[in-house]
């Protein structure tokens, strides 16, 4: 029988209203608080960790994948092509397409248009842009609870080190990447029933040179022949839905990690544990279950209400047209998904799940709301054009 205590009701002081309120700040929260910001909206960017970029920059996951089919044409634009110059402005790390910026070729002989960056520098440099912006960002901070009237959310209930507040809203995008806020809103959601296979990337320097080690998390290989294949650890899966669970992964996770290290010997002025990764590497937890279910059969496929494209990262060929009605549910209408907990199959989450997709659907969820704070009542065709404005294309016919 599970014991219980009666926390006291209390007064929380509304400490701020923002139009918008983005609640994490990986790649894809990132690109919806910039796009929102850039349409003159008041928006504020919480996380609970203090860096930006989410898995792509915390978790080392440190790969900006295709921005292209396979086929040498490029599909991913808007903040997609923004945010990859951006990640290698100051340097690269390794898989720069020389030849393919800012546009690929057809002379690319199977190369993807795809780069390896710096974590750090990019982090820092996506969080000097959305400053930039006029966007607040808020670390430390948990979205703990909403405050909803009827349907809509009206308030964030927060916590950090100035304790419980309350922030008024007219918007929330969810981009927690686990859909948490669509979880506590009563947005309806699903959970992937396969987990998630233990991930432990980590940087090491060793004889002058550091490199990015991948151990575990790839379900699916990739058919590109120029791709790195992440060796398996174990064979367990974890759902990352559960605290306890989580924490253990991570702690398998920093096992693993120094376990590898430590075959090239132990740490000297020559041989470095550069980075390990500040967040659990969880690829797909909990989803949205919005207005649209999208799936991996529907290559090539017109959408009227099409926020933008991507590839399949996996394999040459496929190009997907995203709907708006898969970042968001008439449950709530004033929340919307972005990043790996959109609307989607669970054949499409592998696909959608990664960085392209994330900043197609983050500056599409932005850019709405800058637009309606009611997604009900948006008129998608403004939504496009305002997209295809600021330089997404939306349709596979106009590339």
């Amino acid at each position: 029988m599970t014991d219980y205590v009666l926390e006291r009701d209390r007064k929380l002081p509304v400490i701020s209203h923002y139009d918008i309120i983005v609640v994490g700040a990986g790649i894809a929260g990132a690109a919806a608080a910039l796009a929102a910001s850039r349409h003159n909206k008041k928006v504020l960017l919480i996380e609970r960790m203090y860096a930006i970029g989410g898995l792509a920059t915390l978790g080392l996951i440190t790969v900006y994948l295709p921005l292209c089919d396979g086929t040498g044409r490029q599909v991913c634009f808007g903040l997609n092509d923004e945010f990859l110059k951006l990640a290698i402005s100051r340097g690269y790390e390794d898989k720069y397409p020389d030849t393919w910026l800012p546009r690929p070729t057809d002379e690319h002989g199977g190369q993807r248009f795809e780069v390896g960056y710096n974590a750090h520098v990019f982090a820092v440099l996506l969080e000097q842009e959305l400053l930039k912006a006029g966007c607040t960002v808020l670390y430390g901070t948990f979205a703990a609870a909403v405050i909803k009237k009827d349907d809509l959310i009206d308030s964030i209930i927060i916590e950090n080190k100035d304790g419980r507040q309350a922030i008024k809203t007219q918007a929330v995008i969810d981009a927690t990447g686990d859909a948490d806020i669509c979880a506590i809103a009563g947005a309806k959601t699903a959970i992937f029933p396969d987990g998630n296979p233990l991930a432990a990337w980590f940087y090491e320097t060793s004889e002058g040179k550091t490199k990015r080690k991948m151990l575990g998390a790839a379900d699916i290989l990739s058919a590109n022949p120029f791709a790195e294949s992440p060796r398996q650890i174990e064979s367990k899966r974890y759902s990352g839905l559960d605290a306890a669970e989580v924490s253990e992964m991570t702690i398998a996770s920093h096992k693993a990690s120094l376990d590898e290290f430590f075959k090239n010997g132990n740490v000297s002025q020559t041989h470095s544990l550069t980075a390990l990764a500040a967040i659990p590497q969880l690829r797909k937890t909990r989803r949205l279950v919005g207005n649209y279910e999208m799936n991996a059969s529907l290559q090539h496929e017109y959408m009227c209400d099409s926020i933008g494209l991507i590839g399949d990262w996996r394999k040459a060929g496929p190009v997907y047209e995203l709907p708006f009605g898969s970042l968001f549910s008439d449950a709530v209408p004033n929340l919307a998904s972005a990043g790996r907990c959109i609307s989607v199959s669970d054949d499409m989450w592998d696909i959608t799940r990664v960085i392209p997709p994330s900043v197609v659907t983050g500056q599409a969820a932005g850019t709405a709301f800058s637009l309606c704070s009611d997604l009900r009542t948006l008129d998608v065709g403004i939504l496009q054009n305002t997209l295809h404005d600021d330089g997404v294309v939306i349709h596979e016919r106009e590339l």
